[in-house]
């Protein structure tokens, strides 16, 4: 009983998509790809702007633990405003993809979606891991164990302990808890630029949340505080697009430092 109440709480998929993704009208690619140990995962591709500055840049979104990549359409085009790629990708268990999530098999799924980007012809340096909510708990092990250009965590946790213990004081949660996304223990160990964003309004994961995150992050790091609740990052759609811009331009300016090297991130590391 306390483990499907723990699962319960963590995961909230929905099978039936909501939008097709051509809702955005522009040119787009459904595509099915398999995990290491052989599920079909869906996802959305949707090319960046042609002859812009960040067009060789590739965003791999990594959403929430409700819905699935149909409910995460306006937040793609906002982030495609800025010149970039982006590739939605449901994890297992959501939407069109195969079998059960898990914290093992979601670190797979990123992993996945990464190798589809590879074979797309995107290299690592040029791939951005941008996790919302519980997908910074896995963008962040995708960082871990894979090169990539940055890291963005939007309104994500230090930890599900760390969560659920404050959703459930009465409960002996960090005891009991066996899924665990502990993204505050891997930033400091993530050397790639770091954009974190966090609204003080979001009652759900707390602003506190996103200040521990930065501040374990290693740097160049920048923090973009939103506007809104939990599940509306958009409020102020400047200031996010803004916030984004910036983690581009830290890119940048890192890649182009002297005798700068991506470094190759451990492979198949456990978080």
């Amino acid at each position: 009983m306390l483990r499907a109440f723990e699962y319960s709480q963590v995961y909230h998929p929905e099978r039936t998509l909501t939008a097709t993704g051509a809702e955005l009208g522009r040119k787009f690619e459904d595509v099915t790809f398999a995990t290491s140990d052989g599920l079909r995962l869906n996802g959305w591709f949707f090319p960046g702007t042609e002859n812009s500055h960040e067009e060789g840049q590739v965003v791999l979104f990594c959403h929430g633990n409700a819905g699935n990549i149909s409910h995460r359409l306006e937040l793609c085009e906002a982030l495609l405003e800025t010149g970039v790629n982006v590739f939605l990708f449901d994890y297992r268990g959501y939407g069109r993809s195969e079998g059960r999530p898990s914290e093992q098999g979601t670190y797979l799924d990123a992993q996945a979606a990464y190798q589809w980007l590879e074979r797309k012809g995107f290299a690592g340096p040029r791939i951005i891991a941008f996790g919302e909510s519980l997908g910074g708990g896995i963008a962040s092990e995708l960082a871990m164990r894979e090169t990539l250009a940055g890291l963005v965590l939007q309104s994500t946790f230090t930890s599900i302990p760390d969560v659920g213990a404050e959703l459930f004081p009465w409960l002996p949660v960090r005891w009991l808890s066996t899924i665990k996304y502990n993204t505050g223990a891997k930033l400091p160990h993530v050397k790639i630029p770091v954009l974190v964003m966090h609204s003080r309004a979001d009652s759900l994961i707390r602003f506190h949340h996103g200040e521990r995150n930065f501040a374990l992050a290693s740097p160049p790091k920048a923090f973009c505080e939103l506007k809104g609740g939990h599940n509306y990052p958009l409020t102020d759609r400047p200031a996010f697009i803004a916030g984004f811009n910036r983690l581009l331009r830290m890119i940048e300016t890192t890649s182009a430092a002297p005798g700068f090297t991506p470094a190759a991130a451990p492979q198949e590391r456990r978080g």
